[in-house]
């Protein structure tokens, strides 16, 4: 009994080492997919006036791979974008050009000290593909325009005096008046007594005025030079996408749908049912299976020991 109990466990042991050399020989990681190109960035992108192109700079250097630059379809601002040409051009060691920048900054004062406070002679700028410079101010392009106009209300009061009246009565005072050009009701009277018996009335107005301000100024100006920049190993690759108009989707009129369950089964863009039948894969992995099977059967029979 204790020879066959051995024989058994010896038995069980190899169809388990055989059943495991066969799923990991099977389930064998597939080999890595290659490395992809690592992806480029324009330095500067320009359009037409009319959305019928786009052109998207790359400057490249030694390390960077040409493959990173996208390539693929893509819409923008109505139009539908398809890679046409990349050019490829060589940069020169030291790139220049004379460069206009336009500045704006507020202003609370029109008066042109003030304003030229606020404009420095010289400012470094960098354009939008990369070349920097000073560029100096041209003082016969700054402008002071308003920026804007704001409104106020106050409140006008004024006196005036009718002496010699004869009873205190109020039908002898107006009831409004006009002082400065601003309309002013009446508020109060105070009545004096004279020596002779008539009467002096003080009569009180108010009214309100509006008036309108300069809320504050917007002062622009120019600044021109020379701007630069030196290219090691540069090498600028230009992206021509050539555009095409979208059309707008067409509206659906009532009863045009169709019933998903009168599609025709031949057609190949009728939907498929996700819980119908799917096709199994075949290959080594789906062999492994039945093959340990065939040789649990055969060394449990008693064949093999």
């Amino acid at each position: 009994m204790k020879r066959k109990t051995i024989t058994h466990a010896g038995r069980l042991l190899c169809v388990l080492a055989l059943a495991m050399t066969m799923t990991t020989a099977a389930f064998a990681a597939d080999p890595p997919e290659p490395a992809q190109p690592s992806p480029c960035y324009p330095t500067a992108v320009t359009r037409s006036e009319d959305g019928s192109e786009i052109r998207k700079m790359y400057d490249l250097g030694p390390e960077d791979d040409p493959a990173g630059i996208p390539r693929s379809d893509f819409e923008q601002e109505g139009y539908h974008y398809t890679l046409t040409d990349l050019l490829k051009q060589e940069l020169p060691a030291n790139e220049s050009r004379q460069h206009t920048e336009t500045v704006s900054v507020p202003s609370q004062s029109k008066d042109m000290g003030a304003v030229l406070a606020l404009l420095p002679q010289t400012k470094e700028f960098v354009t939008e593909d990369g070349l920097a410079g000073t560029l100096a101010l041209k003082l016969d392009t700054v402008k002071v325009e308003v920026a804007g106009y704001g409104s106020s209300t106050k409140n006008i009061t004024a006196t005036r005096t009718y002496p010699g009246l004869a009873d205190q009565d109020t039908q002898y005072i107006p009831k409004s008046i006009t002082d400065n050009g601003h309309s002013l009701t009446l508020q109060t009277v105070n009545w004096q007594t004279e020596g002779d018996g008539h009467f002096t009335a003080v009569a009180s107005y108010s009214g309100s005025a509006t008036s309108s301000y300069v809320k504050g100024y917007t002062v622009t100006a120019d600044y021109a030079g020379t701007v630069s920049r030196i290219n090691l190993n540069k090498i600028r690759y230009v992206a021509i996408f050539e555009g095409t108009a979208l059309e707008p989707a067409p509206t659906e009129e009532p009863g045009d749908t169709t019933d998903p369950g009168l599609t025709d089964p031949a057609d190949p863009t009728a939907p498929v049912d996700p819980t119908g039948p799917t096709d199994t894969p075949t290959g080594e992995k789906n062999n492994v299976l039945p093959v340990v099977a065939v040789v649990v059967v055969v060394l449990l029979g008693g064949g093999a020991f």
